[in-house]
């Protein structure tokens, strides 16, 4: 296999992975806030509960993987078995029966929301273990993850940005159904065709209180999952408020939230090679740090829009510095995984990426708080009962809670630092 087609097939299920996952986190808000009158509060609620489910189960399902041992991989079984339960559930999830409403409305998108979840990080922990597994080099690295970033911008223009008018003309369930079997094809595509590492017979087996003894005490493991916990909940809720924003903020039809997703995702498209090239010359940690300030500041143009036009501006700002942020993000998480091989002669990067990746999702406590404090400052309890203000509880979801967040992931950068070194291989 060469490099090229090698770098492909793997990449490629970054597009496969994101698209079920952006549907679910984007729109539940306005599906079942703004739609069947769900409360912001019962909203927040959800987020909260699933976080500390999250944090129970991502441990337990890194060390399962990094334990596997089967004919086919480490990997690949946890992958062709969880795609299909993560569509199944993420259908659903958009599918409630018509009779449902109250408590039963709320207890059915709570269980369903952590079920698509949970499988979401399942397939998303065994994915991001193969990346630092198959590419050993930074320049290997470099060229795959920005070529996989690259396969997730353009599952994010459909699966976010063009949703309004794929929703406008199929309904929730139908375009659910759509991404959710595309999304499931291309998984099962990298699944089948990416070869993993091949583990030798006297390779050791990591153990579950071992690893999370080290994690506990690796410093550089809580300070990259910290930043990365505030970068993801500043990006989370811009995906969230954004129809809300266009909706009550702009005023315009929700259709247009589209022209605002395309701004961000396309931008982002055209400059993930640009921040590649940045981190070449000038190094992993330099640019890391300048992409998460740039996202930062991206925000305040977009404070002051208050048109299509000025807003589609201030969005195009953020899609920069989100592309520098997605281009970095998961070097430096290889980073991790690295040094830890290195200094234990173990490979578990099941369980790092799975820590890591509960790590990221502790920006449910973030976007659940900012949900609660728009219920408490304005008011705004459902799309039935928006309160008086809900341009400006809008403008604050989308670009006041987020600058705040993005400053704080900012000042967590200065605290991380790596030597360049090679790759480790476990001694056998």
């Amino acid at each position: 296999m060469t490099d090229r087609l090698k770098s492909f097939n793997y990449a490629v299920g970054m597009f496969g992975t994101s698209i079920p996952i952006n549907m679910l986190k984007t729109y539940a808000a306005i599906f079942y806030v703004d739609g069947l009158g769900l409360t912001t509060v019962q909203l927040a609620t959800i987020l909260l509960i699933y976080t500390f489910v999250d944090a129970i189960d991502n441990p337990v399902y890194g060390f399962l993987s990094d334990r596997t041992r089967t004919r086919w991989g480490r990997r690949r079984p946890w992958l062709v078995i969880g795609t299909p339960l993560l569509i199944l559930c993420f259908i659903a999830f958009y599918a409630p029966p018509a009779f449902l409403s109250g408590d039963g409305l709320f207890g059915y998108a709570l269980l369903l929301y952590i079920l698509a979840g949970t499988l979401d990080s399942v397939i998303n922990a065994n994915y991001g273990a193969l990346f630092p597994e198959l590419f050993r080099t930074d320049a290997s690295r470099a060229a795959t993850n920005a070529l996989r970033q690259a396969f997730q911008l353009v599952a994010m223009i459909i699966s976010i940005a063009l949703t309004p008018v794929v929703t406008d003309a199929l309904g929730y369930t139908t375009t659910a159904i759509v991404y959710g079997v595309l999304g499931g094809a291309v998984i099962l595509y990298m699944a089948l065709s990416s070869r993993e590492v091949g583990i030798a017979a006297d390779e050791p087996t990591p153990s579950l209180l071992g690893s999370l003894r080290d994690l506990a005490v690796n410093r550089k493991f809580w300070l990259v999952g910290i930043a990365n916990a505030f970068y993801s909940a500043a990006m989370s809720l811009v995906l969230v408020a954004l129809p809300f924003f266009v909706k009550y903020t702009l005023q315009i039809p929700n259709s247009q939230s589209t022209i605002l997703f395309a701004a961000v995702l396309l931008i982002a498209i055209a400059c993930v090679a640009i921040w590649a090239r940045l981190v070449r010359r000038f190094g992993l940690i330099t640019v890391w740090r300048t992409a998460l300030a740039a996202l930062a500041l991206a925000y305040i143009p977009l404070y002051f829009a208050n048109s299509l036009a000025t807003a589609a501006i201030g969005s195009a700002l953020v899609g920069f510095g989100f592309a520098g942020a997605i281009t970095t993000m998961d070097l430096i998480g290889a980073k991790v995984m690295d040094e830890d091989t290195r200094r234990h002669n173990v490979r578990r990067e099941g369980i790092i990426s799975n820590a890591l990746g509960f790590m990221n999702r502790l920006n449910g406590l973030f976007t659940s708080a900012a949900f609660y404090l728009v219920f408490v400052l304005f008011g705004f309890e459902s799309g039935d009962n928006p309160g008086a203000q809900p341009d400006q509880a809008a403008r604050f979801l989308l670009t006041v809670a987020p600058p705040v967040l993005m400053v704080i992931s900012f000042g967590f950068s200065f605290l991380i630092n790596f030597q360049e070194e090679r790759p480790p291989s476990v001694e056998h």
